[in-house]
């Protein structure tokens, strides 16, 4: 196993070069398919690269892949034996991170394809375990609830993404009014 492509993987992500971090990731799974942090950020940042339609051809095999990779990462991350220089406390909040991402992946590959009733399970375990909650995992969860009428729900993820310094704080914060007063004017679907 080469660490190279793994840190490369990691660096062109900060770097903000996707393209370059999902070319080094794949060649990081080749070597190393069970590299779990790999997948589940590949699974995680893909579905976030996209923009316009998610029906074009290069979308819906993003998409796959994306799915692909996150499911690998909820699959093997429970399954990985404790490293020897890690306590217990480090390596559950290692698998945990690991697990958020993969679960944040898949839950936007599927609002993505407007499967928002099949999100919302795959985001809140992605905001449930993370040691660190990303604030746009509340947000597509807030989405996710409110485009299927789980208005309370959608309040409440909009709220705790709205309390989190950041660039979608403003966004967070409208989308919490615009949700409870659907919330008042429409019926809420049972859950």
């Amino acid at each position: 196993k080469s660490p190279v492509y793994g840190a490369l993987t990691y660096a062109y992500l900060q770097a903000g070069n996707t393209q370059k971090m999902q070319e080094y990731g794949e060649k990081e799974i080749t070597l190393s398919p069970n590299d779990v942090s790999t997948l589940a950020l590949l699974g995680q940042t893909l579905p976030r690269t996209l923009h316009g339609s998610v029906s074009d051809p290069a979308a819906v095999q993003l998409l796959a892949k994306a799915e692909q990779y996150s499911k690998q990462a909820i699959e093997i991350t429970p399954t990985l034996p404790k490293p020897e220089n890690l306590t217990d406390e480090a390596f559950a909040s290692a698998k945990n991170q690991t697990l958020a991402m993969a679960h944040s992946g898949l839950g936007l590959v599927f609002v993505r394809r407007g499967k928002n009733a099949e999100a919302i399970p795959e985001l809140e375990q992605a905001v449930k375990i993370d040691p660190n909650p990303d604030p746009v995992n509340y947000y597509l969860l807030g989405m996710a609830n409110k485009s299927t009428s789980h208005f309370d729900d959608a309040v409440a993820a909009f709220n705790k993404c709205a309390a989190m310094t950041g660039p979608l704080q403003g966004t967070c914060k409208t989308q919490a009014e615009d949700a409870k007063k659907l919330g008042t004017t429409q019926l809420s679907a049972p859950k």
